[in-house]
Order: C-alpha cells, then sequence, then structure tokens
C-alpha cells in the first residue's frame, strides 16, 4: 500500500490555525465550480444576516494543512447598490464583528463567521478586462490575494492567450492558470493558497499595486485627509485608502453612513468633491471610475497575446474532452467502467475457467473420509480458494487499476463522478475500487485502501461489501435468470444500488464526522513503464499471502470438521429461526447458508445437495427463490473479505461488517419475502 507524503514548510496549518479564504467572483466565472471541486461531503449553508443569498464554507485539506473554504455569493464591484449585496461587502470587510457604522443595522450578524484571512478572486479568461476592474477594487483592501484565471480553454479555443507571468507581476500576487469544470490547475492553485497563507499569517495590510491615475492623486489626498481621524478611522474599520476612494466615488452605503455619524465631515466633503470636479474634466466619482476601467483595460492589452498557437497537443485536449468535459466527459468514465466491467466477466472469467475450475475439476474425485485427509482436503480448498482471488481477479484488476492511475486517467475517473459519491458521503476516489468490487471484493478493498484513509476508507469498504462479486453475480444469473427471467434478474440487480444508497446514508449518521474537502489532483497524461506497474501491482498484493491466506485455510478447515462430524443437523436446527422463521426457506437450507462464507459457488452447490434437485422449482416457490438470491446477495461475503477488513479496519469494524451484512441481509430479504407473500395471498 503506497502511503502518502507531504513536504512540511512550517507549523501545520489546522484546526484554529486553519487559514480563511474567501471565493469571490462575477456570475459565470467559474466561483461555484472551484468550490465544487474542491468542497467536502457536507458544506454549511448560512444567509449572511438572515437575509440575502446564502454563503457556502466548508474545511479542505491541502495536504497536511487545511483551509476554511468560503464561497460568498457572486459580486461585480465594491459599490453595490443591491442591499444583498451589501451584506456580501460588510462580510466581506469586517466578517462578523461590524464596526460602530454598522450597528444599527436592522440585520445583523446571527452566526459565527470570521472575516477571511486571503482573497481568492476568479478571472474569467474569456471576459478578463472586465473582471480585472473588480481585482483592482479588491487590491485596495490589502489583503494577500490569489488569482484564479480560470476557464483558459476557452479563451485559447477563440485564441485569446494571456502572459500569466505579466499579469502576476503587475497584479503583485500569484496569478495561477486553471479549468475548473475540468479540475485542471486546482491542486496547485490550492497549494498556493496554503503557503500564501502561512506566509502573509499576521502580517499588516499592504499598499496596493495599482493605485489610481497621478492625476487623481491630489483630489483623493484631499479627501484621505477629512477621514484620517482615529475616531472615523475607528469607527468605519476599513483601509484609509479604501474609504477614501468609496467616499470619493460617492458609495451610498459609506457616505449615508458618515453623514450620519459625523455630519460635519459630510459638509466638508461636498467641498472637496465641488473643488475636484471644477478642476476634471468629469465629476470626481466619474473620473475614478474611468480611470479603473481605463487601467484595467491597458492591464488586459499589456498581457494579452493573441494570435499565438496553443501548445497543448491536440490529442490531449481531445482527451480532457472526453474525461473531463462538464456535458460529455462521462462518456469517458462510462468507457472506464465498460473496460473494467469486461476484465469482471470477460478476462477474469476465462482465467477462473483456466485455473481454478480445473483445479476444482481436478480435486473433485478426492472425497477422503479419514480425519487426516479432511484436513488435509481443507488445506487444499483453501489454497484453491486462495488461487481463485489471486489469478483471475486479483491480479488482473490491480494491474488494471495501476495502469489507469499511472496514465493519468483514474485521476480523471475520480474527479467526475466526485459529486456523485458525495450522496454516500465519500470522494470520487473510490470510484473505481466500488467497480473492483463486481469481480471481488478483496483486490477493491485493497484498492480503497491505496486512495483513502480515516473515516472515508471504512466507510468505503463497508460499503464495498456490499457489492456483489462476480461469484454472488453468477448465482443472481443463473439461477434469477432459469425462475424469474431477464425483469426478475433486472429487479435484483437494481435493488443493490438502493440499498448500498440506504447504508450509505446510515453509515454517515454511526460516523457522522464531517470529511474534509479534498483537490482531486488532474496530472499529466503519462505511458505507464511495466517496472513501474508491476512493483505498485505488488505492493497492493502482497498482503493477500500474509492476512488472507491464513483465515481462508483456517475456515476451510473448521467448516470441513463440523461436516466430518456430522454437525449438519445441529446446524441446520440453530438456524431454524433464521431459515424457516425469518426466510420461510426449507430448514435444509442452513448448512449452505452457513458454508457461504468460505466461498460463495459452494452455497449453490451445497443447496442442491440439501434440497436433493437441481431443480428448485420444484422444492421452493417463486417468493422462496427470490428472498434466498436476495439474502444470498447481501449476506457476509467470504472469509477472504472479512480478512481484508481485519487488514484494513481492525477488529472492532471488520465484526461490525459482519453484523451489518446480516442484519441488511434479513431486512431486505424480509422487505421482499413480504409483499410477495401479501401478493400471493391476495391473489
Amino acid at each position: 500500500m503506497t502511503i502518502p507524503t507531504f513536504p512540511l514548510h512550517g507549523p501545520g496549518l489546522r484546526g484554529a490555525r486553519s487559514p480563511r479564504v474567501a471565493i469571490l467572483g462575477r456570475e459565470g466565472s467559474g466561483r461555484e465550480s472551484i468550490f465544487r471541486a474542491a468542497a467536502s461531503t457536507a458544506t454549511r449553508h448560512e444567509r449572511l444576516a438572515g437575509v440575502g443569498p446564502a454563503y457556502e464554507d466548508c474545511l479542505v485539506e491541502v495536504g497536511l494543512d487545511q483551509i476554511s473554504l468560503v464561497a460568498l455569493p457572486a459580486i461585480d464591484s465594491l459599490h453595490p447598490r443591491d442591499p444583498d449585496a451589501r451584506v456580501t461587502l460588510k462580510y466581506l470587510l469586517w466578517g462578523d464583528r461590524w464596526p460602530a457604522i454598522a450597528r444599527h443595522e436592522a440585520h445583523l450578524p446571527e452566526t459565527d463567521f470570521a472575516a477571511p484571512d486571503l482573497l481568492l478572486l476568479v478571472l474569467d479568461a474569456t471576459n478578463l478586462e472586465r473582471d480585472l476592474e473588480l481585482a483592482l477594487e479588491l487590491l485596495q483592501l490589502g489583503r494577500p490575494m490569489v488569482f484564479a484565471l480560470n476557464r483558459l480553454d476557452e479563451a485559447r479555443a477563440r485564441r485569446r492567450f494571456i502572459n500569466l507571468r505579466a499579469l502576476e507581476r503587475r497584479l503583485g500576487w500569484p496569478v495561477m492558470p486553471t479549468v475548473a469544470h475540468m479540475g485542471l490547475g486546482l491542486a496547485d492553485l490550492f497549494t498556493t493558497l496554503a503557503r500564501l497563507a502561512r506566509e502573509h499569517r499576521g502580517a499588516p495590510a499592504r499598499p496596493t499595486t495599482q493605485p489610481p491615475s497621478g492625476y487623481l492623486a491630489e483630489p483623493l489626498a484631499a479627501v484621505a485627509a477629512l477621514v484620517a481621524d482615529p475616531e472615523v478611522t475607528a469607527a468605519f474599520a476599513v483601509p484609509a485608502h479604501f474609504l477614501s476612494l468609496q467616499l470619493a466615488e460617492k458609495d451610498p452605503y459609506f457616505c449615508g453612513e458618515l453623514k450620519a455619524h459625523f455630519p460635519a465631515l459630510q459638509d466638508r466633503l461636498r467641498a472637496v468633491r465641488r473643488t475636484a470636479d471644477a478642476a476634471l474634466p468629469r465629476p470626481l466619482a466619474e473620473e475614478i471610475h474611468a480611470d479603473r476601467h481605463h487601467r484595467a483595460a491597458l492591464l488586459y492589452e499589456a498581457v494579452l497575446r493573441p494570435g499565438l498557437r496553443d501548445e497543448t497537443p491536440r490529442w490531449q485536449r481531445w482527451a480532457d474532452d472526453l474525461f473531463l468535459h462538464p456535458r460529455w466527459g462521462f462518456a469517458g468514465t462510462l468507457a472506464i467502467f465498460a473496460l473494467v466491467l469486461f476484465f469482471v466477466f470477460e478476462v477474469s472469467a476465462f482465467l477462473d475457467s483456466l485455473t481454478v475450475a480445473r483445479l476444482i475439476a481436478w480435486a473433485e474425485p478426492w472425497q477422503p473420509t479419514s480425519l487426516p485427509g479432511v484436513l488435509a482436503r481443507a488445506v487444499l480448498d483453501g489454497l484453491i480458494g486462495l488461487t481463485g482471488i489471486v489469478i483471475p481477479y486479483m491480479l488482473p484488476l490491480v494491474l488494471l487499476l495501476v495502469v489507469l492511475e499511472e496514465s493519468g486517467i483514474m485521476h480523471r475517473v475520480a474527479f467526475v463522478v466526485d459529486r456523485g459519491f458525495h450522496q454516500l458521503g465519500l470522494h470520487g476516489g473510490v470510484a473505481l475500487p466500488f467497480l473492483m468490487g463486481l469481480g471481488c471484493n478483496v483486490p477493491a478493498l485493497a484498492a480503497t485502501a491505496a486512495v483513502t484513509r480515516g473515516r472515508d476508507r471504512t466507510v468505503a469498504s463497508l460499503l464495498i461489501t456490499f457489492l456483489p462479486c462476480s461469484a454472488r453475480s453468477a448465482i443472481l444469473l443463473a439461477v434469477g435468470g432459469k425462475y424469474l427471467g431477464g425483469l426478475g434478474v433486472f429487479a435484483l440487480f437494481m435493488l443493490i444500488p438502493i440499498v448500498v444508497s440506504l447504508v450509505g446514508k446510515l453509515l454517515k449518521r454511526r460516523y457522522p464526522e464531517t470529511t474534509p474537502g479534498i483537490i482531486q489532483e488532474i496530472p499529466a497524461y503519462a505511458i505507464p513503464t511495466w517496472r513501474q506497474v508491476l512493483a505498485n501491482t505488488w505492493e497492493r498484493s502482497r498482503d493477500i499471502l500474509t492476512i488472507v491466506l491464513p483465515l481462508l485455510v483456517a475456515g476451510s478447515v473448521v467448516l470441513a470438521l463440523l461436516d466430518h462430524y456430522g454437525a449438519d443437523g445441529w446446524i441446520d436446527w440453530a438456524l431454524t429461526p433464521i431459515t424457516a422463521g425469518w426466510l420461510g426457506l426449507p430448514v435444509a437450507l442452513g448448512v449452505p447458508i452457513l458454508f457461504g462464507i468460505l466461498r460463495k459457488e459452494l452455497s449453490l452447490l451445497m443447496v442442491f445437495q440439501a434440497l436433493g434437485t437441481q431443480e428448485l422449482a420444484t422444492v421452493l416457490d417463486t417468493t422462496q427463490i427470490v428472498t434466498f438470491l436476495v439474502f444470498l446477495t447481501f449476506y457476509v461475503p467470504c472469509v477472504s473479505t472479512f480478512a481484508m477488513m481485519l487488514r484494513l479496519l481492525g477488529r472492532r469494524d471488520a465484526l461490525y461488517s459482519i453484523a451489518l451484512s446480516i442484519g441488511v441481509a434479513l431486512v431486505a430479504a424480509a422487505a421482499v419475502r413480504w409483499p410477495l407473500e401479501l401478493a400471493g395471498w391476495l391473489a
């Protein structure tokens, strides 16, 4: 199992040290896409002051650090006329600690909301000039900033190429390229946020890198002199140059509060404005706005590089469209899922027929009756069972998983399905392990260990045990297809995602802690090397020899001894409350149900032996067949799976998985049995 490593750059930013980062941007800039891509499985929704649009926040893990990420409502300017947008501005400036000028508001802060330590402004690369005006306004706040230059793919398609380093030099803060809806660049973006938060933690506000043009310096200095009084500064609690600009531009909120709290200054401010209006071509407020618009246009022209060729290879753009595009990116994901299913039902089944099936046929004639012979046959059955896991399922599927990881494709699949898995309280990284569970739960659990940790690993592992492996699927297809028809088999398989979803909600209550958001890294495409692929495959498969083999052999020996000493009748009698009582099945099915924990194929063979016929319809009615198949689908997978659960989760959660699977199997079987019996009785 690969253990992730992260470099240490100083004290960890976790808990109370987690920096608060506010995502800002205009509507349609990609602000929401970045938040959704990074958000945890459960975000907090709050209204800023009980009115207006809501914000969302959550914790996001960035290596060993954590960021408290806040998505504020869209904002176009720091001069909002809409009362709802004005609330956003207040929280951007003050958090929940509103200064003296705002304490008379009708709607005051209703919840804890610390002011952001760092601002993340999302710039739309297809409409950069407009967004740069908002950037110039936010720079007046003097707070650390990171700019995410988003929608670069669309800008390049329109042959608009932007000099990122030149833009970064002029703005004075990092500019990170992103394509948020594809997850590209987000890992580097959040790494930069964590680094900047650490470097500027507790530092005072710094002057803006883009001050107004020089010809406005004199009138703005006159306005600044009016509000330089410490009493005014304390009352507004904003940077002096920002307050000067707001008053000079006749911002209705700040001018209104100045008039209400400092009426004498309001008259002097009007006099300064009149003097400036007479000296400038346009009124001071219009001139400041025009100057900002002009500076944004000049900045845009300085960083635009028209006519350049896109250096991204065409095949890479096509591949990203196939795997990451929000509209048709699911096509690539479905193709990968289909590839995994092909391995499960074709390649693995073919390998099974060449290896395990022949081993079983070779060992079948040997039916010893002496105790030493019975023990030897039990050990042989355990080894055959191990072979049936490793050769057909473990090695091919883990090999496929490693190839998908090394090539960069698996990371893209995880990004696409991430939001869907949030409904189960998980992240998209568990998508392929879930699919591998359709072949065999053992390699699926091993793959889960490689992509999860903590609470996510526990929940994902518990849910994987409810996915029907190839052995259980074979029983469903064989018995269900023969006695229930295609529609019946389809209904049985449709029951599986329903049960998994319900169990997922149950597990969210048992493990209520919220999983922090995880940035799904999108690495560059690469051609895997055989040495690396084989090394990683062995790393993820070697535990099966030390963990699964002993328990598999031990389980085989115990069951063989029970059979040798004629404990069948006692087992059937002990399980009567379950088989005959709860499930409504023949008492003779107790032994097949118990022996099914060794290998599910044994269940079906022993059912035929216990009932004395291979024509189940002669001894079981349709309701009993359905009940048995449903119970077998969700019942304890096998000893090998339990061994891996012990290895991954420990004894407590492994035993809980057994209790959970038995409970779910009993409830699901009863939920199917009783309506069918009622329908038969009514008919």
